[in-house]
C-alpha cells in the first residue's frame, strides 16, 4: 500500500474548497454541494482503506518541505498512527453525514457556493489539526479552523448579531492560540526541533518547572478552541450560524481539537503532576459551570452548546487524571450523539416554523415521530442511559477520577457526579419542552428534507452502540480503543469489578432521577416563573459583563486616553499649533514681498544702517 496516499485525506477536502470557492458561483448548485460531499466522503474511504498503515508505530511520511531559516524546518508531513487514525476516521465519518445533511438544510439558501467552500476548509485544516507531524502545521490548521469558524459562524453577516458572533469566536479563541504560539516557539528553542515525537522523546530532559510552564500555555491554547474556563464566553453565541455549522464545530471539529492536542502531547504534559491537577480542575469547573448554565437556557441550540462545553469537559478531566483512550472515547462517542442531536434540533427548528425558542415549541413528537426519536436517541446517550455509548465513555472518566490517588482527583469525580446528574435534568428538560405536550405557539411546519432525514438514522445507531469501540472487560468487552493505542493510553480505572459495577449503578441511578424530576417539573409546562438565579444562569453566570468591566472597560479607557488625550489633545495639538506659527510667520515673511520698489529701497537703506552701526561697534571695540 502507497503510504504517499496517505496525503488524499486531506488534499480531497481542499480541492472540494477551492473548486467551490473558485468556480462554485457557476456551477449548479446540487454541484455545489455534491462537490463538498464527494470530497469530504472520498477522504473518509482514504482514511478507512489506508487503516492499516496505522497499525504498531503508525507511518510517518513528508510531501514537502514549506518552512525553513537556520535550524528551522518544518515540513507538510503526516503522522497517521493509533491517535490520529481513529480522530481522522471520526472526523471525516461524521463530516460526510454533516455534509449531506448540510446539502439538505441550505437547498434555498442562496450563497451555497461560499457556505460549502467555507465547510470544506474547515475539515481540511481539522485534517492539518489531526494528521500533522510537526507543530507549525498543527498550528496552520488550529489558524485555519479559526478562520473558518469566523466565516461560518457569521455565514449571515447581515444580521448584526450574526457578525458579531463571527466576530467574538475568532478573537477569544485567538487569545488561547497565543499561549499556543508561545509554546511552539519555546519548544523549539529548548528542543531544536518543532517534530511532535522529537519534541515528546526530549521531554523527559526538560526542567521540571519548564514542563509545567510548557504544559500550561498549551492548555491555554487548548481552552480556547476548547470553549474551557476562562475563554468559553465564544461558544453559545457561536450558534448563530447556520444548524449544519453548529453540528460541525461541536462534533467534529473546532472544539475537540484543544481535547486532541492534549493528547498529542501527552508524554510531554503528563511529566508535571501539577499542571495534570490544573487540567482536571479546569476541566472540573467547566463541566460545572456548562452544566448549570444549560439548566435555564431558552434557544434549543444553546442548551446543546452548554452541553458540549461540559462534556469537553469531562474529557479534559480524562486526561487530567491520565487516560488518553478515557478522553478520546469521550470524545469519538461525543460526536456521534452531539452531531445527531444539533441535526436533530435544525430539524425540530424547521417542523416549528424556524422557532428556536422551546418554551415556544411543544407537540414536536406528534408532528414527527421520527425526528422524535432520533433526537431522543441522542438525548439519552447525552443525559447517560445506561448502556448507551454515552454512558460507558462518561462512566469510564468517572471510574478512572475515582481510582487515582489524591485529594484533588477525588474533587473532581465528585464534581462529575454532580455534572452527571445535571445533564440529566437538563437533557430531560429540552426533551420534554421540545416533544411532549402541545404546540404553544402557531407555526406552519415546513418540509424536511430527505437528506435532513436519512443522515440521524447511522448517527443514532453509533451513539447508542458506541461503547463497544472500548467496551470495558467488566462487561464482557475487550477495551479495544485502550489497546489500540497502547503505550500512550495512558492510565485506566484500577478498581473490582464489583467497585465499577457499584459506581456505574451510581451513575444509573443520578440519570433516573434527573430524568424524574424534569418530568414532575415540566411535564404540565405552563411557564417559568422569573428568578435572578435563572437570570443568572440563563446568561452564563454574567461570564460576558465581567469581561466587559475587567477588560474591555479598562481597555476602551486606555484606548479613548490615548486617542482623546494623547492624540488629539497633545500630538495633533501641538502639530496645529506648531502648523499656525509657522503660517503666521509666513504671513509676515510674505509682507515684505510687496512688490514695491519704494519697500525694497527703504530695505535697503535700513540694512545699509544695520551694517555701518555693526562696523562702527567692531571699529570701537577694537580700537
Amino acid at each position: 500500500m502507497n503510504a504517499k496516499l496517505l496525503f488524499l485525506i486531506p488534499l480531497l477536502p481542499l480541492l472540494g474548497g477551492a473548486v467551490n470557492a473558485l468556480a462554485g458561483l457557476y456551477l449548479p448548485r446540487r454541484v455545489r454541494a455534491a462537490v463538498a460531499v464527494l470530497a469530504v466522503a472520498g477522504s473518509f474511504a482514504a482514511t478507512a482503506l489506508l487503516w492499516p498503515l496505522a497499525a504498531g508505530g503508525g507511518m510517518r511520511i513528508t510531501l514537502f518541505t514549506w518552512l525553513q531559516s537556520g535550524n528551522l524546518q518544518a515540513d507538510f508531513g503526516l503522522l497517521f498512527d493509533p491517535l490520529s487514525a481513529p480522530m481522522a476516521l471520526m472526523v471525516t465519518g461524521v463530516s460526510t453525514l454533516i455534509h449531506l445533511y448540510a446539502a439538505g438544510y441550505m437547498e434555498k439558501e442562496a450563497d451555497t457556493a461560499r457556505f460549502f467552500a467555507l465547510l470544506n476548509l474547515f475539515v481540511f485544516a481539522m485534517l492539518c489539526i489531526v494528521l500533522a507531524d510537526n507543530l507549525l502545521l498543527l498550528f496552520l490548521g488550529w489558524e485555519g479552523v479559526g478562520f473558518c469558524s469566523y466565516g461560518l459562524i457569521g455565514f449571515w453577516y447581515a444580521k448584526l448579531e450574526n457578525a458579531r458572533a463571527g466576530r467574538k469566536a475568532f478573537i477569544v479563541t485567538r487569545v488561547g492560540d497565543v499561549f499556543l504560539g508561545i509554546a511552539v516557539l519555546w519548544l523549539f528553542a529548548l528542543c531544536g526541533t518543532v517534530g511532535i515525537p522529537e519534541i515528546n522523546s526530549l521531554a523527559a530532559t526538560l526542567a521540571p518547572g519548564t514542563l509545567t510552564l510548557l504544559a500550561l500555555l498549551l492548555l491555554g491554547g487548548a481552552c480556547g478552541k476548547s470553549a474551557q474556563l476562562p475563554l468559553m464566553t465564544w461558544l453559545p453565541d457561536a450558534m448563530a450560524g447556520p444548524t449544519p455549522v453548529s453540528a460541525l464545530i461541536h462534533a467534529a471539529t473546532m472544539v475537540t481539537a484543544g481535547v486532541y492536542l492534549l493528547c498529542r502531547m501527552f508524554p510531554l504534559v503528563a511529566l508535571s503532576p501539577a499542571a495534570m491537577i490544573v487540567i482536571t480542575l479546569v476541566g472540573a469547573a467547566t463541566a460545572l459551570y456548562a452544566a448549570t448554565c444549560a439548566l435555564a437556557q431558552r434557544e434549543i441550540k444553546r442548551v446543546l452548546a452548554y452541553s458540549t462545553m461540559s462534556q469537553i469537559g469531562y474529557m479534559f478531566m480524562a486526561v487530567g487524571a491520565g487516560s488518553v483512550a478515557g478522553a478520546m472515547f469521550h470524545l469519538i462517542t461525543h460526536a456521534f450523539f452531539k452531531a445527531l442531536l444539533f441535526m436533530g434540533a435544525g430539524c425540530v427548528i424547521h417542523l416549528c416554523d424556524e422557532e428556536n425558542d422551546i418554551f415556544r415549541m411543544g407537540g414536536v413528537a406528534k408532528k414527527s415521530r421520527f425526528v422524535f426519536l432520533m433526537f431522543l436517541a441522542g438525548a439519552l446517550c447525552l443525559a447517560g442511559m445506561p448502556f448507551s455509548g454515552g454512558f460507558f465513555s462518561k462512566d469510564g472518566i468517572l471510574l478512572t477520577l475515582f481510582a487515582h490517588e489524591g485529594s484533588w482527583y477525588r474533587l473532581a469525580w465528585l464534581v462529575g457526579l454532580l455534572t452527571a446528574f445535571l445533564t440529566s435534568l437538563y437533557t430531560f428538560r429540552l426533551l420534554l419542552l421540545v416533544f411532549a405536550g402541545k404546540p404553544r405557539a402557531e407555526g406552519h411546519a415546513h418540509r424536511l428534507p430527505k437528506l435532513m432525514r436519512w443522515t440521524l438514522p447511522p448517527l443514532a445507531l453509533f451513539g447508542l452502540a458506541g461503547g463497544l469501540l472500548n467496551l470495558p472487560a467488566a462487561y464482557g468487552g475487550g477495551e479495544w480503543l485502550h489497546h489500540l493505542l497502547g503505550p500512550l493510553a495512558g492510565a485506566g480505572h484500577a478498581v473490582d469489578h464489583v467497585t465499577e459495577y457499584l459506581l456505574a449503578a451510581v451513575a444509573g441511578c443520578l440519570f433516573l432521577f434527573g430524568g424524574l424530576i424534569a418530568y414532575d417539573r415540566h411535564r404540565n409546562f405552563q411557564g417559568e416563573a422569573p428568578a435572578w438565579y435563572k437570570t443568572f444562569l440563563l446568561q452564563g453566570w454574567q461570564a460576558d459583563l465581567v469581561v466587559e468591566r475587567l477588560l474591555l472597560r479598562p481597555f476602551n479607557a486606555i484606548a479613548d486616553f490615548c486617542w482623546k488625550g494623547l492624540d488629539q489633545s497633545v500630538i495633533e495639538e501641538l502639530l496645529q499649533t506648531l502648523a499656525g506659527g509657522c503660517l503666521k510667520l509666513g504671513d509676515r515673511l510674505r509682507r515684505l514681498t510687496s512688490g514695491r520698489i519704494s519697500h525694497y529701497l527703504s530695505g535697503f537703506g535700513w540694512g545699509l544702517v544695520l551694517m555701518l552701526s555693526w562696523f562702527l561697534l567692531t571699529l570701537v571695540k577694537h580700537g
